[in-house]
C-alpha cells in the first residue's frame, strides 16, 4: 500500500523572533542583532534534498525582505512558500485592520520575491483560538486558501483544545481551510504529536509512535513543524531569560537534527497545498 504522506512545515524566523522572548528583546533591536536563520535554512534544505522531501515554509515577510535569496533558494527546491505574518506579532494581539494589514503585506512580498502564489498562512505562536476566529475570515477574503493556526491542545501559550484534530472549514464549504497541528487522542485529552517543544523533549521513538498513530489508526495525514532555530545549539543565549523559557528554548537542540534526518527515513513527506488542496 502507498504510504499516507505527512506534511513537513518549517516556520521561518529567527531565534530572537520567539515570541517567548519578547520580553527580553526589544523588537527594536532585531535589525542590530545577529541573524542565523540562513545558514539554518540552508542546512535545512540539504535535509530535505537528502531525504527527497518537499516542504512547506511558513516564512516571515521581515525575513523574506532581508533574505530574497534564500527566499529564492526555497522555492527552487520545489518547495512551498506560505505565509508566518511580517514581523511575528501574535493574530490575538492585533485588532481586525491590523491584522488584515499584516496577511496582505506578508502575501504580497512573498509573491513578488517567490514568484508564485501564497497559498498558506500559519499564525505566530498558533494564535488564533475562540477569542479571534473572526482571523479565518479575513485571511480567506486576502485570498488565502488554507491556514494551519490552530493547535487543538491545552498551553499556557496558545490552544484550542476543543477544535476538530483535523482538517475543517469553520466558515462553511466556501470557506478557509484550516489544517491543525496533529495530536493524538488519548482518553480526554489530546496529546501534542506534531513537532516543536514537544519533539525535542519527547524520546524520538514516543514522537515517531504517535505519528504512525495518526496515520494507521485514524487514516489521517500528520502535520509536523519545526524552526530554523532549532537546530542551531551555538545561537547567542538572550541575558535574563527565566528558567520555564530557556528550558523550552534549549532543551535537545543538539539532537534536532539528527531526529529530522531520521523523520525523512521514517516517513513519507510532502507540501501542504499538495496533500490538502488537491483533495479538499
Amino acid at each position: 500500500m502507498t504510504p499516507i504522506r505527512n506534511a513537513m512545515t518549517i516556520d521561518v524566523e529567527d531565534y530572537f523572533q520567539v515570541s517567548a522572548f519578547a520580553p527580553y528583546i526589544e523588537r527594536d533591536s532585531w535589525p542590530a542583532r545577529e541573524c542565523r536563520v540562513e545558514r539554518n535554512i540552508d542546512r535545512i534544505l540539504a535535509i530535505l534534498e537528502a531525504g527527497g522531501v518537499r516542504a512547506t515554509f511558513f516564512t516571515l515577510g521581515w525575513i523574506a525582505e532581508r533574505y530574497p535569496a534564500m527566499v529564492k533558494r526555497i522555492v527552487a527546491g520545489g518547495h512551498e512558500l506560505a505565509s508566518h505574518g511580517y514581523g511575528h506579532l501574535r493574530a490575538s494581539d492585533q485588532d481586525r485592520a491590523q491584522f488584515m494589514e499584516d496577511i496582505s503585506s506578508s502575501k504580497a512580498i512573498l509573491e513578488d520575491l517567490g514568484g508564485q502564489a501564497v497559498l498558506g498562512y500559519r499564525a505566530p505562536s498558533f494564535s488564533i483560538g475562540p477569542a479571534n476566529l473572526w482571523a479565518l475570515e479575513a485571511l480567506h477574503q486576502a485570498g488565502y486558501r488554507y491556514s494551519s493556526s490552530i493547535y487543538p491542545v491545552k498551553h499556557d501559550h496558545y490552544g484550542m483544545p476543543d477544535a476538530p484534530r483535523f482538517a475543517w472549514r469553520p466558515n462553511g464549504d466556501a470557506g478557509l481551510l484550516e489544517v491543525p497541528i496533529t495530536t493524538v487522542r488519548m482518553g480526554q485529552r489530546n496529546l501534542p504529536a506534531g513537532g516543536g517543544g514537544y519533539f525535542r523533549l519527547f524520546p524520538y521513538a514516543l514522537s515517531r509512535w504517535l505519528m504512525r498513530q495518526v496515520n494507521q489508526r485514524d487514516g489521517q495525514s500528520a502535520i509536523f513543524y519545526f524552526h530554523p532555530w532549532e537546530i542551531d545549539p551555538g545561537q547567542p543565549r538572550p541575558d535574563g531569560v527565566n528558567l520555564k523559557t530557556r528550558f523550552r528554548h534549549y532543551v535537545n537542540l543538539d539532537r534536532m537534527e539528527r531526529r529530522i534526518e531520521a523523520l525523512t527515513r521514517d516517513f513519507a513527506w510532502d507540501r501542504m497545498d499538495n496533500i490538502f488542496l488537491k483533495q479538499s
